[in-house]
């Protein structure tokens, strides 16, 4: 996902609602996040639907990573010998 550009994708609510088709254009073509402000606060981000699905698949991957570093952690893994065996025998199938 692209960083936002400050200057062109942080718009206040009022601008956004006059001006959504260039907005979601603007998102869809350059890829980056839109952020929507409301009294000069962030209220909501508005993403291009492909970059928001990586963006959740790199989230579930990290949530895998983390989960498999606790379970490790806690003496819950296996050796690399044991991993290799189950793979090699899911393969021979």
């Amino acid at each position: 996902m692209q960083r936002i550009n400050p200057q062109e994708d942080i718009r206040a609510l009022s601008d956004f609602r006059a001006n959504v088709s260039s907005y979601l254009d603007q998102v869809t073509t350059t890829k980056r996040s839109l952020v929507i402000t409301q009294h000069g606060k962030g209220v909501a981000v508005l993403a291009d639907v492909g970059e928001y699905e990586a963006m959740q698949a790199r989230l579930e991957m990290l949530e895998e990573i983390y989960k498999a570093e606790s379970q490790i952690s806690e003496g819950r893994g296996i050796s690399h010998e044991d991993a290799k065996a189950i793979v090699m025998k899911g393969i021979a199938r």
